[in-house]
């Protein structure tokens, strides 16, 4: 019977698109892909600022590093904060950095700022809400707990659908982790797992404050539109704010549409004006590009030669740039390009798939195997999923093979014992290279719910380091060492054995898992 409570999302009134219009490839400049700065700041900064970690393990270590020693502030938006002993000592490192700044001088200058997701936030009794209330209660001035709640959960919906399903609507998915001028980029949320034995994909950005800001005003400007935790663990709107499922949806909408693109629109018209500053003709090529960040500096800084790009995909605000340009990534590479594109569910998008099929680069697409999923073993339907996942890919496959595409577009399944896999993201190999120049790192699984549902944000990193790209195409081979390659006979193994209903269910809830 629980099972078709998954179908009541399908309730949900679709929201108005707010489409941005098509962007237009631009050859020429420093490198191919400089056209994506007609859509999002570019931010330029040395490949020697960037680290790739590896380990779950070894984030964790680095997030209890960079809270003990921020200074200004710290910003973390995270689907939720786990309630285990791990992140435990996460809440116990910031207590202790707030306490030790308030002793230094009296009163702090540094802020905490926590976005999560409301739903997920607050599953169960024990939950982030009440891991974070003691620091919102003996820090009120310096911490801020804000919990994003879709407006597209609202009356009889919301009324109906119980916990756990209710979060199949929409989510805050957006991970980013920041202290002072240091961006961790991740798809990994605050939880045990993710700290131990769930891989996922991590880089830092050291030392780069322009894109810290950005990423501060990102947060800042959800948490706006967001319910604030307050100290008795009721939430409350900012005064003269619209109310996400209370309030008239539309109203809402354009307001949270307004806050971000505002946060966009302002960080490009600042790099922009760099870019004048430090260009005195945009046909001088990648020297001059190359120099933009020491000239800002008075040559303190090394010289640029990577370039950040901000990716956001908020489609129930009518924010789609992170979709635009996944899709112009993939309609535009070449032939023998590769392209290696991983995610821990594989339920790419109609869109995706199609370009994928029909384009001409090679791809090597990872995903987890059922026993790796993090679903596997889960009580109840969605102990179902993995099993949904396996209907999902072999239906892709089977279209794979029936166009004779075998050879260019390949599926391997990442399988670990004692692990799961939640990695995402890509790597785009132009055709002749060994090495990756570009990446694209964050939280979208290339999915109907990153595309449609939830709030995404990833980066486009590109690089002309040999030194960073060897560093990406470490991270690939590291994971894709992992795998193994899907072939027909996959699908006749024992474990692969699909329920009938979950095949007739599939279909109609495909969109929402």
């Amino acid at each position: 019977r629980s099972s078709w409570l998954l179908l009541a999302p399908l309730l949900t009134p679709p929201v108005p698109v707010i489409t941005a219009p098509p962007c237009s490839l631009c050859p020429e400049g420093a490198h191919r892909f400089q056209w994506i700065r007609n859509l999002v700041p570019e931010f330029g900064i040395s490949s020697s600022r960037v680290k790739v970690l590896s380990s779950p393990a070894e984030f964790y270590e680095l997030l209890k590093v960079q809270i003990k020693t921020a200074k200004q502030r710290v910003v973390m938006a995270s689907l939720y904060l786990g309630t285990g002993l791990l992140e435990q000592e996460l809440v116990d490192c910031l207590e202790e950095t707030l306490e030790k700044s308030l002793q230094a001088k009296g009163s702090s200058n540094l802020r905490v700022s926590i976005l999560l997701d409301y739903t997920r936030g607050s599953r169960g009794r024990k939950n982030s809400r009440t891991m974070l209330i003691p620091l919102l209660q003996r820090f009120p001035e310096q911490v801020r707990v804000s919990l994003f709640h879709t407006p597209n959960l609202r009356g009889l919906l919301k009324l109906l659908i119980p916990e756990r399903f209710n979060e199949t609507i929409g989510l805050q998915h957006i991970k980013v982790y920041l202290f002072d001028d240091n961006v961790i980029l991740s798809g990994a949320n605050l939880s045990d797992l993710y700290f131990t034995n769930r891989q996922d994909r991590y880089v830092l950005l050291q030392d780069s404050p322009e894109i810290a800001d950005f990423f501060t005003e990102l947060v800042d400007a959800i948490g706006d539109v967001s319910l604030q935790l307050q100290r008795d663990d009721t939430v409350q709107m900012m005064e003269g704010m619209v109310h996400p499922y209370q309030g008239d949806k539309m109203a809402y909408c354009e307001i949270a549409n307004r806050r971000v693109m505002e946060v966009i629109n302002s960080a490009r018209s600042r790099q922009e004006l760099l870019h004048a500053k430090t260009f005195h003709s945009s046909q001088q090529g990648s020297s001059l590009l190359s120099q933009q960040g020491s000239q800002a500096s008075g040559g303190l800084k090394p010289e640029p030669d990577t370039w950040i790009y901000p990716l956001i995909q908020m489609k129930p605000f009518g924010i789609q740039i992170d979709e635009m340009v996944t899709e112009t990534l993939l309609t535009e590479a070449e032939r023998d390009a590769r392209i290696y594109l991983t995610t821990g569910y594989f339920n790419l998008t109609q869109a995706y798939m199609d370009l994928i099929l029909g384009t001409r680069a090679e791809y090597r697409i990872l995903l987890a195997s059922p026993e790796v999923n993090g679903f596997f073993g889960a009580k109840g339907v969605a102990g179902a999923i993995p099993a949904a996942y396996v209907y999902i890919e072999h239906q892709f496959y089977s279209e794979v093979c029936y166009l004779h595409q075998q050879e260019r577009v390949q599926l391997q399944e990442y399988s670990r014992a004692g692990w799961t896999f939640h990695a995402k993201g890509l790597w785009l190999y132009l055709a002749g290279s060994d090495l990756p120049c570009l990446t694209l790192i964050g939280s979208p699984n290339f999915g109907y719910r990153s595309v449609h549902r939830d709030l995404e944000a990833q980066v486009a990193i590109v690089t002309e380091s040999k030194a960073l790209q060897q560093q990406l195409h470490q991270e690939q081979e590291q994971l894709y060492l992992c795998s193994g390659v899907v072939s027909s006979s996959t699908f006749e193994q024992p474990n692969r054995y699909v329920k009938l209903w979950v095949k007739l269910v599939t279909p109609l809830i495909k969109n929402f898992f």
